[in-house]
């Protein structure tokens, strides 16, 4: 059996076989299979299952690079800050994180509850599953996760020590290449749709008022230390099942603005509802399923709103937070990030590097250039006019002006 108190190195599945008997994690008598189930861009995830007592586990291990690239040269820190994270959600959040159950800083690997009577909700929207509860779900935790850990709740010097706890410059600085920079020229890196380049050349690239507007919300992003953040909340971070919803992978997690991660959840949510609209070729079912997606989108909005004014009027500590329309400022500087957030995650999903299937998986050539107009324009929109989209409404009427305007251009 190799040692794995000694140094790091990348686990096979047999070495997570191995590992999970080293820890002690099963019965002797257990009898253990392993796959490695891993399918995003940076770590290798272990599903380690007993055969003989029917337990698993999940063994999550951060490699130095990502998988996506060799370009991203990654501090496997990022796994203890997951585990932690992980471990302050399941407080401030029950129910919607997997529960860990070990972390290792030689291995870099976090041991957690395993998953599989789940779904990725990426996967079950692209098969145009419906889940009348996530709305509900997700805007708990957001609320929850959010505000529970800003300076209206948590005592100012402990908030700042989260701030130093939860410091992540690789992974944000991935983020701040990936989301605010590169989509916003003509970058190496970028791989846009052939059908689609000339529209992003046009609207996009060529558009100085967006592309300053992006270098403000970068350096809002790099400056805001709000609120903790998951900071990769798209639908590929969230296992779900009809009576549940639980969100992973928080490594990307850091303070900053809160909005970030209410606007990956509604940029994502578009994302499905483009697939949607271009995938179900039944009348009655396409119109079945885009108003679940429409009423889903408004709910996120107006049950955050909803929550959020509730759990400030109960938690808040800080004393200036009971002036007089203080609360309705903070408020909107959120919804305003939400907006902003969840345009550059609709144009950073078709003009950069990582891509989202519910796109990519849209076979016929003219109604994919179609979905990613509808989401490029909305994404602009959501962009340059931040400051007045408050209500799930008002995000509805951006993707639907969207779909208009790409129908005039067709």
């Amino acid at each position: 059996m190799k040692d794995f108190t000694v140094e790091y190195f990348t686990m096979t599945e047999q070495d997570a076989i191995e590992y999970a008997k080293a820890i002690k994690l099963f019965p002797e008598e257990a009898e253990l299979t392993c796959k490695e189930i891993g399918d995003g861009n940076l770590n290798y995830v272990f599903k380690i299952v007993d055969v003989k007592n029917n337990q698993s586990i999940i063994i999550k291990q951060a490699g130095p690079v990502a998988r996506i690239s060799d370009e991203f040269k990654l501090s496997p820190d990022r796994n203890r800050i997951e585990s932690e994270i992980l471990g302050l959600q399941y407080k401030l959040a029950p129910g919607f994180v997997p529960e860990v159950y070990n972390y290792d800083p030689i291995m870099n690997c976090t041991v957690m509850d395993d998953l599989s009577d789940h779904e990725i909700m990426r996967t079950a929207l692209i098969k145009h599953k419906k889940f009348s509860l996530f709305a509900d779900h997700i805007s708990t935790f957001l609320v929850n996760t959010l505000l529970l850990t800003s300076d209206v709740v948590v005592e100012h010097k402990e908030k700042k020590e989260l701030v130093k706890q939860f410091i992540n410059p690789e992974l944000c600085e991935i983020s701040e290449d990936l989301v605010y920079t590169e989509p916003f020229y003509d970058c190496p890196r970028n791989e846009v749709f052939e059908g689609s380049k000339e529209f992003v050349k046009e609207n996009i690239w060529n558009d100085k008022k967006l592309v300053l507007e992006s270098a403000k919300l970068k350096f809002e992003f790099m400056t805001n230390a709000q609120s903790l953040l998951h900071g990769d909340l798209h639908t590929g971070s969230i296992f779900i099942k009809e009576d549940s919803t639980k969100v992973i992978d928080p490594e990307f997690a850091f303070y900053g603005p809160a909005g970030y991660d209410i606007g990956n959840v509604i940029a994502n949510l578009i994302f499905a509802y483009a697939n949607g609209k271009f995938t179900i070729e039944n009348e009655e079912t396409q119109d079945d399923y885009l108003n679940y997606l429409v009423t889903t989108i408004k709910d996120v909005v107006n049950l955050f709103t909803d929550k959020f004014n509730k759990a400030w009027d109960e938690k808040a500590t800080e004393r200036v937070a009971s002036y007089e329309g203080f609360k309705e400022y903070y408020l909107d500087t959120i919804l305003r990030d939400t907006a902003a957030v969840a345009g550059l995650e609709l144009l950073r999903r078709i003009i950069g590097l990582a891509k989202v299937k519910d796109l990519t998986t849209i076979e016929d050539r003219e109604a994919r250039i179609r979905a990613e107009k509808i989401c490029l324009t909305a994404g602009k929109t959501f962009i340059l006019n931040r400051d007045s989209i408050k209500t799930g409404a008002d995000f509805i009427n951006v993707i639907q002006s969207a779909e208009l305007t790409s129908v005039k251009g067709a």
